[in-house]
């Protein structure tokens, strides 16, 4: 009786002591809060912006698991459970939307990830500003062209009758090629018109992290005798290793979201072995098709798998170096 008395009252002492201690910590937070108000106050935006466009829409997400009618609502219409899903997986267009994603997310990501990073250390390297500045902005302008825009460009420059490439290519004694009704054209064309724009945007980021270095680290390199391919291995590779992680990161997680606006403005009917990706699929059965739900399904398994795939990369560069990001 007497050590389950001691033991009662030494729960009810310790429960004391942490709502004592929960109270105290609390109380801190808010004084902290209140000094700092008008930084909650320019963070309260962002936060509308996370729950109204973001997190509201979450809602939606049960018509992927119910046999969605316009009339009877979301709450109102009948649950099917998995059935959506098992329908896509076993549908004969599963291996080739997911083929031609992935091909084109895995090559988009070969080749426009790491060119950044050189043209960066490249530039880095220049000893006269006014030509850095002068190649920063030649490269940094495609960035400004609108999706539709560029598609257009695209479509002038590769036409078989008036398009340069093509006069090009008969000039040198060849055929003209029909390369935007080419499936074989569609992957290449995609990826190296996306490292012409967006190349020059993810060489300022890298550009601004190497702004960052301490310049008495190039010096005491320069001292020891390290050429310039030293000082970029030595001293401006480490320096933005860890943004290098971090963009690789997001964009492996990201790498189930093809540029839909894109793919959708360069498929034709003749291509569409190659252009046909998820988000085109999802467009053709949501919108012009009218199936709610099953377009739902597909979009959930798409954002799962890139879920788990940045949960998967996060987790790999954190056992491999100290960057992640969490």
């Amino acid at each position: 009786m007497a050590n389950a008395s001691l033991s009662k009252k030494t729960r009810v002492t310790s429960g004391r002591w942490f709502a004592d201690l929960n109270s105290e910590n609390l109380r801190r937070t808010l004084r902290k809060i209140l000094t700092n108000w008008q930084l909650y106050v320019f963070l309260l935006p962002t936060i509308l912006y996370f729950l109204v466009f973001k997190y509201g829409p979450m809602y939606g997400i049960q018509i992927a698991f119910k046999d969605f009618v316009p009339t009877e609502g979301i709450w109102g219409s009948p649950w099917v459970g998995l059935e959506h899903f098992q329908r896509f997986f076993n549908s004969f267009q599963f291996g080739t939307l997911l083929r031609n994603t992935l091909v084109l997310s895995i090559y988009a990501l070969v080749i426009s990830f790491p060119l950044p990073v050189f043209l960066s250390l490249l530039m880095n390297q220049f000893p006269v500003v006014r030509y850095r500045r002068l190649v920063q902005t030649v490269i940094y302008a495609p960035t400004f062209i609108s999706t539709v825009v560029l598609v257009g460009m695209i479509n002038v420059f590769l036409s078989p009758r008036s398009g340069l490439i093509n006069h090009l290519v008969v000039l040198f004694g060849g055929q003209p090629v029909q390369f935007m009704a080419s499936p074989d054209w569609f992957p290449s064309i995609y990826v190296w018109s996306g490292v012409w724009q967006g190349t020059g945007f993810a060489t300022i980021v890298y550009m601004a992290a190497l702004a960052s270095v301490d310049p008495a680290l190039h010096e005491a390199a320069i001292m020891d005798g390290a050429s310039k391919w030293g000082r970029i291995r030595y001293v401006d590779l480490p320096a933005i290793m860890p943004t290098i992680i971090i963009l690789l990161i997001l964009a492996v997680g990201n790498i189930m979201n093809v540029g839909f606006e894109k793919a959708l403005l360069m498929q034709t009917p003749l291509n569409k072995p190659t252009s046909e990706i998820i988000q085109t699929y999802v467009y053709s059965l949501g919108l012009q098709r009218a199936q709610y739900s099953f377009s739902a399904a597909v979009g959930v398994f798409n954002s799962v798998v890139n879920l788990i795939l940045l949960f998967m990369v996060n987790r790999f560069a954190k056992r491999v170096s100290d960057t992640s990001l969490w």
